[in-house]
């Protein structure tokens, strides 16, 4: 059974929400600014909250090691009774255990996602819907929905995975324009389940009406306005040896390395330039990651206002252009992160841009008829057609 509803949580009358045993997934952007308080908090004074279940990487954000097990249990919150379960959202198979969803009546889930087939959350979210659906549990699910930070914009080409590694949902582009109640009618879709979805829609939540979808971080490393603007495209540098900022206050903004240092005065900038972003040369030091304390040259990209970017295509052109200028540079894991064979010739040298840029166009056109079937607002997707 699905639904999608235009009335709060809250006004929900629901026998599942008003008595039954009652879990949450979510972080630290599951507040309500109207209330001024977290959902964790609203739902413990109703009396049947049981379980709530966060990132490893902390129910804040808070957790840097990312260590499961050096996760806080939160005692200090007061919520006696309730259980705090830590999970792992980097691998596609479900770190909840099965013990820990027999018993629940209702899941509500609250998180806003990056608008990217990265996400480690929503990959998470997606193994639940198959765990719930192949061990046929009585759970009612409901996703308080979210708009997608990066608007309707669809960019790149599906997943398809690499050896098994992970780096996102297969069949998922690099940016899906979606929003999180959409992406899990698809999923919900697309695996055939039959327990109880409900969506809980955007607009009439306050969390819409009084803030904007960056204005908490949604995760540790997704800090800014313009964040999820790059973080489609530059997510790719973990399968290489350039810094895409981790460990400074603007990840996925910075791109360098050290070894760029002596050839900076060599770098021919127009090569790396895009019409939808300023490159502004810049020196970074990271505090943790792969070059902690270590000086890095490189550049910061600045949104022009108002121009069509598309960052898949744009950090395509900078990982050539780095793999043809740098001998240092190490691409070793990049295949399993781009996760497109056209894509990844590309930048090894093996494919022309021209082939490049019809592949994306026509991978894109694909997906946004697929997913316009899930689409639950009358906002239409989009494409950058301007890819240069």
């Amino acid at each position: 059974m699905f639904s999608f509803r235009t009335t709060p949580l809250d006004e929900q009358q629901d026998i599942v929400l008003r008595s039954g045993r009652v879990a949450l997934l979510c972080n630290q952007a599951a507040w309500n600014p109207e209330k001024e308080e977290y959902l964790y908090e609203s739902l413990f004074k109703k009396g049947n909250l049981v379980r709530i279940f966060y990132p490893e990487y902390g129910l804040f954000g808070d957790n840097i090691s990312q260590n499961i097990d050096n996760c806080s249990k939160y005692e200090y919150l007061g919520m006696d009774g309730v259980e705090f379960i830590p999970v792992s959202c980097g691998s596609i198979g479900s770190s909840i255990e099965l013990k820990y969803l027999e018993d629940v009546d209702a899941l509500i889930v609250e998180y806003q996602d990056t608008g990217s087939r990265y996400d480690s959350f929503t990959t998470l979210l997606y193994s639940l819907f198959v765990v719930i659906h192949q061990m046929k549990l009585s759970i009612s699910v409901y996703i308080l929905d979210r708009g997608n930070p990066c608007g309707r914009q669809v960019e790149g080409t599906v997943f398809t995975p690499f050896e098994g590694k992970y780096a996102g949902i297969e069949g998922i582009p690099h940016r899906h324009g979606m929003t999180l109640g959409e992406l899990s009618n698809l999923f919900y879709s697309e695996i055939g389940a039959k327990f109880p979805l409900h969506i809980i829609s955007y607009i009439v939540r306050s969390a819409t009406q009084y803030m904007m979808p960056w204005s908490i971080p949604p995760h540790e490393d997704v800090p800014g306005l313009f964040t999820s603007t790059f973080y489609c495209g530059m997510r790719m540098l973990y399968g290489t040896n350039i810094s895409f900022g981790e460990g400074t206050t603007r990840p996925y903004e910075l791109f360098g390395a050290p070894y760029f240092e002596k050839a900076m005065k060599d770098i021919e900038s127009d090569k790396l330039s895009d019409p939808g972003v300023f490159l502004r040369k810049t020196r970074f030091t990271p505090r943790f990651g792969a070059y902690a304390y270590e000086p890095c040259c490189g550049f910061q990209l600045l949104p022009r206002p108002g121009v069509p970017y598309h960052s898949t295509g744009h950090t395509l052109r900078i990982l050539r252009y780095v793999h043809d200028n740098f001998a240092e540079a190490d691409f070793s894991n990049l295949e399993y992160m781009i996760g497109d064979d056209v894509l990844y010739q590309y930048v090894m040298g093996n494919v022309m841009w021209e082939d490049v840029k019809e592949h994306i166009k026509v991978e894109e056109q694909k997906w946004i008829r697929k997913a316009k079937r899930y689409m639950l607002y009358d906002e239409q997707f989009s494409r950058v057609k301007t890819l240069i």
